[in-house]
Order: C-alpha cells, then structure tokens, then sequence
C-alpha cells in the first residue's frame, strides 16, 4: 500500500494485440485463420465463442438465407472454432473454453424461432463438450457457459416487456455482462446467467406443464416481447429498400 497519498503504480506490461478479420460461419475461413493465428501468436488457451447474428423476421417471413446464416454464425460456427483449438488443449491438458450463449438457449419465445434454435444448440453443443471432457478427465481444460439476458447492444433494439415489470428487468449494460463474465471465468464457474433472475425463470419452466409457462409469459410481457422489435427491423429494411429504389 502506497504511503502518503501516493498511488501504486500499475506495473508497466508491454502488450501487443493481434487482430483477424474471419467469417466464421465458414469453415474453411475459420481453420485457416486459425492456422494464421498459430504461425503468428502461437497458440491459444482461452476461446471465447461470441459471434452472433438475429435475422429479425417471422419463421414464414424469413428468407432461407437468413435462417442459414444465424444457424452457421451462431452454432455451427462452435464446432469449427473448438475443432481448431481444442487438440493442443488437450495435448497440454490446459485450456478454457467459454460460450455466449443467451438465456433464450434457456428458454424460448415467440418470433425468434432461428435465433432460439440457434442458441439452444450452442448451450447443447457446450454442455455435451463440457461431459466430454470430463470423461476423458482433461481436468485442465475448463468450461463456462454465459447465458445473459437482453444485452443494450442495439442488436434486440425495440424489443419490450410489461411496462410495469421493465424497471426489474431493464436491459442489461455490455460492461456489466462483461465483468460477470470474466469473474466466472477467472473462478472456472460452469455457468453464469445475468441477472440472477433468469435461473429462476429456467427451473420454473422445466418444472411447470407448458400451459402454466405460456401463462407466466403472458404475465411477463414475453409471450410477445420481440414482436416490436421485429416490427421495427421490417420498418428499417422497408425504409432502406424505398431509399435504394429496390
């Protein structure tokens, strides 16, 4: 502890960052940046899966391209990643795997069918890898599941609940979900869902019979809460398509 006032200086850390631009709905484009990665930093220990996409349209609006892309980019694109890294993990028995999932691979709603789909296979993918490695005892490997809820990213923008459950539930800031994140990673936490809330909802509907779950939604305002959102994603893309003459 500094005396007199004084601060302790941050010990000086000469840290370079490299960055690579990778589509990683394509497999090819993910093992040969990977490749990239182990000839130019070496390799790595730490794999955060946070690549995410919603396509933001009704299951019979939505163009087969779109729900192809949010399933490649949001679930798919686990398996090439974690079949880039993970041999040298256990090669070494020593490694961290994280997934950023969503609390809707916990649970569902109305609208969102790919992007549902699409994070209920990513929480899949990650707890069979997760039993996985503890079969095969790589104790040294670690995994950490994060499942937040609606993020203030822009990404669900519109997307609204009941107005007088909002002020308990308020969308949560990136840098909050951030911290949690880390603090479960840097403490191999299994699983980490934000707010603490979003375990309750998860074991009531696993315990609830479905008629009494789709009641709760209603309660909660999120039986419809996408709907808005989606709206607001046909408005732009309607507004764009006017703007460019399509």
């Amino acid at each position: 502890v500094a005396g007199d006032g004084e601060k302790d200086a941050l010990p000086h850390c000469n840290l370079q960052v490299y960055t690579y631009t990778c589509d990683v709905g394509k497999r090819e484009n993910v093992y040969s940046t990977a490749e990239r990665v182990r000839k130019e930093v070496g390799e790595v220990s730490v794999l955060v899966n946070n690549a995410g996409v919603v396509s933001g349209h009704h299951l019979l609006e939505c163009p087969d391209e779109l729900i192809e892309r949010t399933m490649m980019v949001n679930c798919h694109a686990h398996f090439w990643t974690t079949k880039a890294f993970l041999p040298k993990m256990l090669e070494m028995n020593h490694g961290h795997i994280v997934t950023v999932a969503s609390s809707l691979g916990l649970f569902s709603t109305a609208g969102v069918e790919d992007y549902c789909a699409s994070k209920f296979g990513a929480v899949g993918f990650h707890e069979s890898l997760s039993h996985e490695l503890k079969a095969a005892e790589k104790d040294g490997i670690k995994t950490t599941l994060v499942c937040p809820y609606l993020v203030d990213t822009g990404m669900f923008r519109g997307c609204r609940i009941r107005k007088e459950i909002e002020p308990f539930l308020p969308p949560l800031k990136p840098e909050y979900c951030v911290k949690q994140a880390m603090r479960a990673i840097l403490t191999d936490q299994p699983m980490i869902c934000t707010p603490r809330l979003m375990y309750m909802v998860t074991f009531m509907k696993s315990i609830l019979p479905f008629e009494a779950v789709v009641c709760m939604y209603r309660f909660l305002g999120a039986d419809k809460c996408m709907y808005p959102f989606i709206a607001q994603r046909k408005q732009a893309t309607n507004n764009n398509e006017a703007k460019n003459g399509i």
